[in-house]
């Protein structure tokens, strides 16, 4: 399962290939955008933690779903230009930075998500802990390894097609 490190550069990579021309704002107003929309999905398991004590009560609920995507990337669109801490991304950008969490965790897991909410809920079982979600975000990032590594050979392949393409090149 992909944890924040990847879903950041999930989000990350996304961002690079769908609207980075498109933002119109810094780079680190950018990177604070991307780190909060594409782990926002996730925000059921503090919900979980903090109304129930158990991160999975709710996990992979309606949060992880497009309709999540569409409604919550509206609303940040709308909502984050309003602070000029945070970027004023536009509702693609923020739909599809939602949407990136959504799909890795329908690739890169296992246990089934609610994608096709409200129709069908999904919810993750078993018990996880404050302690246990700390644990998993601070020492087993070693797991989003590869995801990372793909990331950045995307990026890499993305911009060296684009210096192509401002030569007059175009492979």
């Amino acid at each position: 399962m992909p944890l924040p490190i990847a879903h950041s550069a999930i989000g990350f990579t996304t961002y690079s290939l769908c609207g980075a021309n498109e933002s119109g704002c810094g780079r680190l107003k950018a990177l604070l955008g991307i780190l909060i929309l594409s782990n926002l999905p996730d925000v059921d398991v503090l919900l979980g933690i903090i109304c129930k004590g158990n991160g999975n009560v709710f996990h992979r609920g309606p949060t992880h779903s497009p309709v999540f995507a569409l409604i919550v990337g509206f609303l940040a669109s709308r909502v984050l230009g309003l602070w000029s801490q945070f970027p004023k991304f536009n509702f693609r950008i923020c739909f599809l930075l939602i949407l990136s969490h959504v799909i890795a965790d329908s690739v890169f897991t296992n246990s089934p998500i609610s994608f096709l909410w409200p129709i069908t809920v999904n919810w993750s079982g078993g018990y996880i802990g404050l302690r246990h979600v700390v644990d998993l975000v601070l020492f087993e990032n070693y797991q989003d390894a590869k995801i990372i590594i793909g990331c950045g050979f995307v990026i890499l392949l993305r911009r060296t097609l684009l210096g192509f393409e401002t030569f007059g090149y175009d492979p």
